[in-house]
């Protein structure tokens, strides 16, 4: 079952994290039901090769994330990350058990997608059972090695926080809550100044706002934040500087996409988004499929078909070149790749 995906910085490697050990098609996934590993592939013009799948003694890699150096592979992981180095991953003659350099651990429990700051030092891991985001200090772990100084301390969240997406600028995170509270669908997303968080991160969220049922992801334009909302079917559109400035003012558009939306991704410089419609819970007679969505000027959102998928499309990652998407499709065990110059 893959669940996170990711490319190397130069695009002739991608990642995917897989569990091998898990029920196909459970609703949930938890501490303890799945082995972890890691697939590496090579990237050519005829399409993926598989490499190599190695296990690296983690709980369940989930969420995957590469630093902007291009150096370290972070895997979301039990109460926080796993850092592998890409250079053991790539070299062959490195046994799986060594791609590791570190791991980091909280408090909190559901580890389930990282994100990187912009310079490199600072790692964010969303902890979906404990209703936080972990944040630790990646720059200190890789000079003076691992260790509990590592945490720097937690972002206060909603029920359920999932989805992470660094702004353009660098200067902000947004995250999604599945929920508001525990007997509510209605969820959140909450912006959070990066400088603050990489200090004192229990005062750092700058707005939350109302983000449809169940919003699971997120991704960022220099002028948005897309939010996939599952429960509704919806992909919502935020405006970011009012996020900062006018929260309540910060939703301008939403489009009805396919059943349960999960994973999503920028394409053709920001002008289309691709939604995993993952219809995870299995309705009636609907199909999972890729939506594809303009994104207008106005911020105006315009559905204009849907793409054929395996079963429960998750996780997408764009090639550096834009050129790739890479979609985890964890019902039928299989990695996708989408030629992005062939959408409308």
């Amino acid at each position: 079952m893959p669940f996170g995906v990711a490319f190397s910085s130069d695009g002739s490697r991608a990642f995917v994290a897989v569990l091998t050990n898990q029920g196909v098609g459970q609703p949930s996934i938890g501490p303890g039901h799945a082995d972890g590993a890691i697939g590496e592939y090579e990237a050519t013009p005829a399409g993926l090769t598989s490499e190599r799948l190695g296990t690296i003694g983690s709980q369940e890699p989930l969420g995957l994330s590469l630093t902007p150096d291009g150096r370290y592979l972070v895997a979301a992981e039990g109460s926080g990350a796993a850092v592998l180095s890409v250079a053991r991953i790539e070299n062959t003659k490195v046994p799986s058990s060594q791609w590791a350099v570190g791991t980091f651990s909280s408090r909190g429990q559901g580890a389930i997608e990282a994100a990187v700051s912009a310079d490199g030092r600072f790692v964010f891991v969303s902890l979906e059972d404990s209703n936080e985001l972990a944040v630790f200090n990646l720059g200190r772990a890789a000079r003076l090695g691992f260790g509990r100084s590592d945490l720097v301390g937690y972002v206060p969240m909603g029920v359920a926080p999932v989805g992470m997406a660094i702004s353009a600028d660098g200067r902000y995170l947004f995250a999604t809550s599945e929920a508001d509270s525990p007997t509510s669908t209605e969820g959140t997303l909450t912006t959070i100044d990066l400088r603050r968080a990489e200090e004192d991160p229990s005062r750092s969220v700058v707005s939350t706002v109302w983000a449809g049922c169940n919003p699971v992801r997120v991704v960022a334009s220099p002028s948005s934040a897309f939010v996939t909302a599952r429960a509704s079917d919806e992909l919502l559109d935020f405006d970011a500087s009012d996020l900062l400035a006018n929260p309540s003012a910060a939703l301008q558009s939403q489009a009805q996409v396919g059943e349960a939306p999960v994973g999503l991704a920028l394409v053709d410089g920001g002008h289309l988004v691709v939604v995993a419609d993952s219809n995870r819970f299995l309705q009636g007679e609907v199909s999972s499929n890729l939506a594809v969505v303009s994104v207008r000027p106005d911020g105006d959102l315009q559905p204009l078909g849907y793409l054929p998928t395996g079963g429960f499309p998750r996780d997408m990652v764009v090639s550096p070149n834009g050129k790739e998407l890479l979609v985890s499709d964890y019902d039928t065990g299989s990695v996708e790749e989408v030629e992005l110059g062939t959408l409308p």
